[in-house]
């Protein structure tokens, strides 16, 4: 296969946790990925670890805000300029403050709803002209089964992951006639350390969380085409 043809994965939230394991399970299957998130450092450790698991693979590390859509958009750009399509997108990026309603803070309001909803609008409609052209291309979003049953002080990040959840039957529903297919995985406590930001193993003990590498061959399968489920479906995996 020419290296042209070979596929283009956009991932955010690529610089540790599901992202990461996500990146290098997509190069393992043959994409060439393109890694997003604030920190750069963390990124180059991914692009680093996919070197030494897939020596061939390619990637491009893009340090981006999610939140930001002029950085999004850059990111669109610097993937079509070094590569000349995108073929799956992965919105991983999430950030999940604990507050309860009382003390809700305006600013962790923004931040918790742009990173975690506006982020997955802003890339899928940068990447959407490009899956129109190819009449083809995937998005997985990750939602959570905080979107169904928050737990007590997820209260805008529940409701910011449901919103995914209606966005991504929305880009199935819009993407059929584009043969654009859209999914969201929602799992439960999952050993990150985002998780232990606000959790210790007292409250959550490891042996109850969900391993990142299961989460990401869940939404590998849904960007690779080997899923069972249905585009525009979200799928509950909840944890221990």
């Amino acid at each position: 296969m020419d290296e042209s043809e070979l596929p283009v994965a956009i991932i955010t939230g690529a610089g540790s946790g599901v992202g990461r394991d996500l990146a290098v399970l997509m190069a393992e299957a043959g994409y060439r990925c393109v890694l997003a998130a604030r920190t750069e450092a963390d990124l180059e450790e991914t692009a680093a670890l996919i070197a030494t698991d897939v020596p061939d693979a390619e990637s491009l590390v893009v340090p981006t805000d999610v939140a930001d859509p002029d950085a999004v958009n850059k990111l669109v750009s610097e993937t079509l300029r070094r590569f000349g399509r995108i073929d799956a997108l992965a919105n991983i990026a999430g950030y999940a403050p604990l507050q309860p309603i009382d003390r809700i803070e305006d600013e962790t309001l923004r931040r918790v709803t742009a990173v975690n909803f506006d982020a997955v609008v802003y890339a899928t409609r940068a990447a959407w002209p490009t899956f129109k052209a190819q009449k083809a291309g995937v998005v997985c979003n990750v939602s959570s089964m905080g979107a169904f049953d928050p737990f007590t002080g997820f209260n805008i990040y529940g409701a910011a992951k449901a919103a995914v959840n209606i966005f991504t039957k929305a880009t199935a529903d819009e993407g059929k006639r584009l043969n654009v297919n859209a999914y969201a995985i929602a799992p439960g406590a999952i050993e990150t350390p985002m998780l232990r930001e606000n959790f210790s193993e007292k409250v959550i003990p490891a042996e109850n969380t969900l391993d990142p590498m299961d989460v990401a061959a869940a939404i590998r399968d849904c960007l690779t085409g080997k899923t069972d489920m249905q585009s525009g479906e979200t799928r509950q995996m909840p944890s221990h």
